[in-house]
């Protein structure tokens, strides 16, 4: 990423007046960073060049003391973030600081007689870490950490809310502020902070996405801008999200981060809804040894357990490993019901040489709950049960067992031209059995049904800059195949005798029936092979366009009907414009767009085209303390389009009556705001913050009274999330406080004679932390402080009985032992 000093002027020709409208989003990104704290306002200037503002020497005058308030001291005069983690600062004194010294020279001499050093880290941040012993070599230079930094993202060990870039959107290595798409990242530091179990818990957290379980407890869904988010990655790799049928829900014990892009985002995943992009990225070995124990337990007798080893494994380090594992057990504040968690992750690369490494992978997650499939009914006219939080109409013996097992390769070859070839493969396979109950209409249903979902993904691309016209810009082609095998067998499903009344119902008196689960299901298998190509163009030092296509050869085969289909060479596009208007805010604008295969078919017999999702954005972002601190502001719109509508005239159908024809017309239209926040407002200070707006409507629609009306009155229009953690300064440096606010509009259903409702409501956490020693650190979380009553789904009529509370006032207490 480029930079031009301050005062450098433009040649006219390339200079570029803002539009009204990017003068007004420029206001309002500024007004958001000055709300969160004057420390933003008071340590960022209009304009600075960091690796310039790091070479120039400052005088200093730091008094001895607490080496943490010595280093705050010093970063706030430098104008740079430090990374402090609080096993290292323990009990340490520096001898303080005066004179004249460059942020280098500054460091050393602050931090001499310590045993620490600061080396480079995310753009431009610093990371502290034990110094080596004298006469010790170290493996891994300090400029190596600066560049797998800026290269991956890696977020572990950096004590940040942000990450110094990211892939998901095009493939390319960007930092936040140059993707021109509203972007997202869960740190491993938030994750810790909020005490994150799945990635249920990140969605949860982050801003634009809400979690809804409006198909049970153990079958949630997600959505983003309207639209059901319907693909989750993992280190790049698309993976189907099952809907309907419950699926192992990601551990997050084995990841380093979960990225996220709202919108289309065609170009990294290909098929799909125009909602989000969830790329989880996993945990790597590391060269130096480190190891962890962590314990948890908590309300509804919760108790969890996991253990973090890694390092090199032989003596040059050119082998490293590590591995993961965590378990929880837990019960639940409804009777009867409770949950088990099992994780296992093993990882090792070894460098095959100078250049070229080679990276094995495998793991294992077993989930198991006994209340899985819908909720509490409503009445009939759908107002809400009196009944208590702690009810459950289920039985204690149901069950939902689900176990994924899965491996991954790659292998990443550098050339000296900065040219990168990386090779990666993955395989996994999920196996769920499931027995559950729901209560349609006052009868139970009882559902039993096993399923397998076995998936295999192969990717080649090559990246790397070049040079045009005298200019340098960079440029990521490959190609791509995945192949998704879902098959369900030995099905059941019927009403039981008798009704179900949910004022006396017993979850342990209900005996379990018999039944013969011997029939069959679907079985299909879809095929998607791509070929993508995105290029990141420095048309002049302060503007910068994106381009990117991909094609698509997308079969879908149904081995249990006659309804499968084939489209191929579905286009892609991708295309971002960005301005920087000093070095450190950038205006940009954006299309994206993807496409989601469907069924219906035409008169001709055919199966229509594809539904597309376009997304159109124009935002501002901000990049403060050398990347330690990124806002964003944007206004986005999506139409989906070539959605099928049924024909009012089927005498030219050769299917009717039995199959309607239809055609595709259909359109959706979602607008809306998108304002974040996220990273540090000081070295002890982290926010996570976002406010996210979008209202989803029917434009055109196969049924012609849906339009106008809101495309998904479950999916709340309006979101506020935070979350904050402060380390306290001087004698209480030990101590850390913080908390999380989720706040959202109400969710709604309606229908003839029917109005289910969940008001707005908010909900509020509290983070408190202790560091008893270098290596023992203690957390409270409490989540829903104030106890707060109120649902996370409701029902949409007799046959959907989703009113599903959300937890009450929980307790969380987790030890965690460094070695």
């Amino acid at each position: 990423m480029s930079s031009r000093p301050a005062g450098t002027r433009l040649p006219a020709s390339l200079r570029l007046r803002p539009t009204r409208l990017a003068r007004q989003l420029r206001l309002a990104l500024v007004g958001l960073s000055l709300a969160a704290g004057p420390a933003l306002a008071q340590n960022t200037p209009a304009s600075i060049d960091v690796t310039r503002a790091q070479d120039t020497k400052r005088h200093y005058r730091i008094a001895a003391g607490p080496v943490d308030e010595a280093l705050a001291s010093f970063a706030g005069s430098a104008g740079i973030s430090i990374a402090m983690p609080p096993a290292l600062i323990a009990d340490r004194r520096s001898n303080g600081l005066e004179g004249s010294y460059s942020v280098a020279e500054g460091l050393a001499r602050l931090l001499a007689g310590t045993g620490l050093e600061a080396v480079p880290g995310n753009s431009g941040a610093y990371l502290l870490r034990a110094a080596p012993a004298s006469g010790e070599t170290r493996v891994l230079a300090p400029v190596t950490v600066t560049s797998q930094a800026e290269a991956d993202g890696t977020t572990e060990h950096s004590e940040s809310y942000t990450t110094a870039s990211m892939r998901t959107a095009t493939k390319l290595p960007l930092s936040l502020r140059e993707t021109p798409q509203s972007v997202t990242v869960i740190t491993r530091q938030r994750m810790d902070d909020q005490a994150m179990t799945s990635i249920n818990d990140a969605v949860q957290a982050t801003p634009g996405l809400f979690l809804s379980n409006a198909g049970g407890v153990a079958r949630p869904s997600y959505n983003a801008r309207g639209f059901e988010v319907d693909t989750v990655m993992h280190d790049g790799f698309p993976s189907a999200v099952m809907g309907y049928i419950p699926s192992a829900q990601a551990n997050l014990s084995m990841y380093d981060r979960v990225e996220v892009v709202r919108g289309a985002a065609g170009l990294a995943q290909g098929a799909g809804n125009p909602s989000a992009a969830l790329n989880l990225v996993r945990k790597r070995p590391t060269r130096d040894f480190q190891a962890s124990v962590s314990a948890t337990v908590g309300s509804w007798d919760e108790y969890g357990v996991s253990a973090d080893v890694g390092g090199a494994l032989n003596e040059s380090g050119t082998l490293r490993g590590r591995f993961v594992a965590s378990k929880q057990d837990a019960r639940s504040f409804r009777d009867a019901q409770q949950e088990n968690h099992d994780n296992f992750y093993a990882v090792a690369e070894a460098d095959l040489g100078a250049a070229t490494t080679l990276t094995l992978g495998a793991f294992s997650q077993y989930d198991y709950s006994n209340f899985m499939w819908g909720g509490l009914p409503a009445n009939s006219d759908g107002s809400h049960l009196d009944v208590s939080r702690s009810t459950f109409i289920g039985a204690d013996w149901e069950y939902n067992k689900s176990r994924s097992n899965g491996t991954f390769a790659t292998l990443e070859h550098h050339f000296d031209n900065e040219w990168v070839l990386r090779l990666g493969a993955s395989y996994a396979l999920t196996k769920v059995d499931v027995l559950a109950t729901s209560v349609w209409a006052g009868r139970r249903f009882l559902w039993a049904q096993k399923m397998d979902q076995e998936e295999s993904a192969l990717d080649l691309y090559a990246s790397g800059p070049f040079h045009f016209l005298g200019r340098r810009h960079e440029l990521v082609a490959g190609l791509s195949r995945r192949r998704l095998d879902y098959n369900t067998y030995d099905y059941y499903g019927a009403y039981l005798p008798g009704t179900v009344d949910p004022y006396t119902w017993n979850p342990r008196s209900f005996p379990k029936p018999a039944y013969d689960a011997s029939g069959e299901g679907a079985h299909d298998i879809t095929t998607q092979k791509s070929v993508y190509l995105s290029a990141r163009f420095s048309l002049a030092d302060p503007l910068k366009l994106i381009v990117g296509a991909r094609e698509d050869w997308y079969d879908y085969d149904n081995r249990r009907g006659d309804d499968g289909y084939r489209i191929t060479r579905n286009l892609t596009q991708y295309a971002g414009l960005i301005y920087d208007l000093d070095a450190q805010h950038s205006v940009y604008v954006s299309y994206t767009d993807i496409f989601k295969p469907q069924s219906a078919r035409g008169i001709d017999g055919k199966v229509l085209e594809p539904v597309v999702g376009e997304n159109y954005e124009l935002g501002i972002k901000g990049e403060y303390f050398g990347g330690a601190l990124n806002a964003s502001a944007a206004l986005f719109q999506i139409n989906q389009t070539n959605r099928a509508r049924v024909l009012d005239d089927q005498s030219s159908c050769p299917s009717y009556p039995a199959t309607a024809c239809s055609e595709a017309s259909g359109l959706v239209r979602s607008e809306g705001v998108d304002l974040e926040l996220q990273g540090a407002l000081t070295p002890n200070w982290q926010i996570g913050a976002g406010y996210s707006y979008a209202r989803a409507r029917y434009l055109r629609d196969a049924d012609a009274s849906n339009e106008g009306r809101t495309f998904n009155t479950q999916v709340p229009v309006q979101q506020f999330k935070l979350t904050t953690l402060y380390r306290l300064p001087g004698e209480l440096q030990r101590w850390r406080v913080g908390g999380n606010l989720h706040q959202q509009s109400r969710i709604r259903s309606d229908s003839s004679g029917w109005h289910s409702e969940q008001k707005a409501y908010a909900v509020v956490g509290l983070i408190a932390g202790y560091q008893a020693s270098r290596q023992l650190d203690l957390q409270l979380n409490v989540d829903n402080l104030f106890d707060r009553k109120y649902y996370r789904s409701i029902a949409v009529g007799a046959y959907y009985p989703y009113d599903i509370f959300g937890d009450p006032r929980r307790v969380r207490l987790t030890a965690r032992y460094t070695f």
